[in-house]
């Protein structure tokens, strides 16, 4: 079979003002950033509220492997497949970072012949949206410099400055640096940070931001520093907001391209789920439900990360409710999960199968204490074993879920149908409201626990000396922010915070080692384990392959 690039450029892409016009968009209501890719304009995103709401679907997964498992191979399949049944789809997805384009995961367009195009346009650079969360991110960090350098007017403690620089790749020297060397005018010396932009605070802002009025607040509400007196100093304070909002501009407009069958697709924001909170902008997502009889989305990694914190967070937000959700798994995750070493996890071996399979359930009893009608679908291999696969159905019919094999990588949209038929039997029987892992109104430790307990399989939650510290701080400001929902961020590839503990473990302590107060993204971020929000790049990153030959990208996947 080809490779996913070849297919992507062997594609004939309708010009992306006739695949807006399908879904009843002028060309007036687009920004066209040539011929294939647009922006929709924030008045026609308006313009559109009132409509009736399509159904939403969520596409999430078990723990994958590091490749991942298909999740957004199977959304844009998904979308295709309704195609196929005469159904108006509109798919709503993260933009790729190039940290793990370059790294390990590589790009996020999907795979095979259920591909959103241009692929390396999406891959690389796309539109410009992580280059202007960047430059504002960055923007406020020298602003904040500047004005300590400048007099100090807000009696800034440069002891206690919590903003952090950002860059969108994969470099692991720029986690911890020394900034303001060389003379006076060089700046003050201190430790300083990056994160990759993916986890970036501007980056939540934007993806859960309704409006520029909503975005400008928010940005406004970001705390940068703490002052002598222990009082937080924020981005208002440093007269930083209306710049930022400047360079935010363009980027808080969802971007439109298509499938490789020309279904829509908008593709908008990109934190990850393991470091911040996973889903693509709320934008995005309210335009596809508003302009489309069903709107599917993914949130990353497994439904311990990217599902929780939809619903949790996003959803609870923004009054969404998801009429059902799809958790994709692989024979080879399951290997995996079951103790089969990476190199062989595509090799027949049903008892490592069926020692993966808790996994499964795990994440199928969740989804269900969710309220969610839940449709198992199986990412399907060329070399996938017949037997194997009618074991994982057996299970999931035992489970009480529907479940379908999505062979959309190598069909496209006819091979997800099946797919399809099975989310719309689950969503006429319908999901409940959604039930919250945990209510605002618990305390901090409360709600960690509570996700610890019902989401992860975890028993107990300690904490460092400094997590004991950031919440005094939090909750001796008494500004209400211990009424804010939580986002954990944790390793993707085990239930618990130790990437080594497969299966479904449980019984565990969750090590908590900082709480971070984002305030204006709404949320606070919990740090566990070894988590890190700066990735590095593992020993031959995908970067090594990738080139132009005769004027044409290869080797991206």
């Amino acid at each position: 079979m080809k490779t996913d690039i070849e297919i992507a450029q062997e594609a004939v892409m309708l010009p992306i003002k006739e695949v807006a016009a399908k879904l009843g968009i002028e060309e007036d209501d687009l920004e066209l950033y040539g011929k294939y890719k647009a922006k929709i304009s924030n008045e026609y995103c308006a313009s559109v509220q009132d409509r009736k709401d399509g159904k939403l679907i969520l596409v999430t997964a078990i723990n994958p492997t590091p490749a991942g498992e298909g999740k957004t191979t199977i959304s844009v399949g998904l979308g295709q497949a309704f195609g196929k049944l005469g159904k108006k789809a509109v798919i709503a997805l993260r933009e790729p970072s190039l940290g793990p384009c370059f790294g390990i995961k590589g790009g996020a367009a999907g795979g095979g012949y259920a591909q959103v195009v241009p692929m390396e346009d999406l891959n690389l650079h796309f539109t410009g949206d992580f280059h202007a969360i960047t430059s504002a991110n960055n923007l406020l960090a020298a602003l904040l410099d500047n004005h300590i350098q400048q007099g100090n007017a807000l009696n800034i403690d440069t002891r206690q400055i919590v903003w952090k620089r950002c860059l969108d790749m994969n470099d692991r020297v720029l986690r911890n640096i020394v900034v303001g060397l060389g003379s006076k005018m060089d700046g003050f010396v201190r430790e300083d940070h990056f994160v990759i932009t993916v986890a970036s605070e501007i980056m939540a802002i934007l993806c859960l931001a309704n409006d520029m009025d909503d975005l400008k607040d928010r940005l406004g509400k970001i705390i940068v520093a703490y002052n002598y007196n222990g009082e937080p100093v924020t981005a208002a304070q440093l007269n930083a907001v209306g710049a930022m909002a400047a360079l935010l501009k363009d980027a808080i407009k969802p971007n439109l391209i298509q499938t490789l069958e020309h279904t829509p697709a908008l593709v908008h924001g990109g934190p990850f789920a393991n470091i911040a909170h996973g889903c693509n902008s709320v934008a995005a997502t309210r335009a596809a439900m508003t302009i489309a009889d069903w709107a599917i989305t993914e949130a990353g990694f497994g439904s311990d990360l990217g599902a929780e914190k939809f619903y949790d967070i996003k959803c609870r937000m923004n009054n969404l409710q998801p009429a059902a959700t799809i958790l994709v798994t692989s024979l080879r995750a399951l290997k995996w999960h079951g103790g089969v070493p990476l190199p062989e996890i595509g090799k027949e071996n049903m008892d490592a199968l069926i020692n993966g399979l808790p996994n499964l359930k795990a994440h199928i009893a969740s989804l269900k204490r969710f309220g969610q009608q839940v449709v198992v679908s199986l990412n399907h291999f060329a070399n996938d074993n017949a037997e194997e696969i009618d074991v994982v159905r057996k299970e999931c019919l035992a489970a009480g879920v529907r479940f379908a094999i999505s062979d959309g990588f190598a069909k496209g949209g006819e091979g997800a149908v099946d797919v399809a038929r099975e989310v719309m039997a689950a969503v006429k029987e319908g999901s409940k409201p959604l039930n919250y892992a945990y209510s605002l109104d618990e305390s901090i430790e409360e709600k960690i626990q509570d996700v610890n307990t019902k989401v992860y399989g975890g028993q107990d939650v300690s904490y460092s000396s400094s997590a004991l510290k950031d919440l005094a701080k939090i909750k001796a400001l008494n500004m209400g922010f211990e009424k804010l929902p939580i986002c954990i961020a944790k390793t993707p590839f085990s239930m618990s915070h130790d990437p080594d503990l497969k299966g479904a473990p449980h019984g565990f302590t969750l090590p908590v080692q900082r709480v971070i107060l984002n305030a204006g993204a709404g949320f606070l971020v919990v740090t566990t384990g070894a988590i890190m929000r700066m990735p590095g790049l593992p020993k031959k990153p995908a970067a090594y392959t990738i080139d132009v030959v005769d004027g044409k990208i290869t080797g991206l996947s």
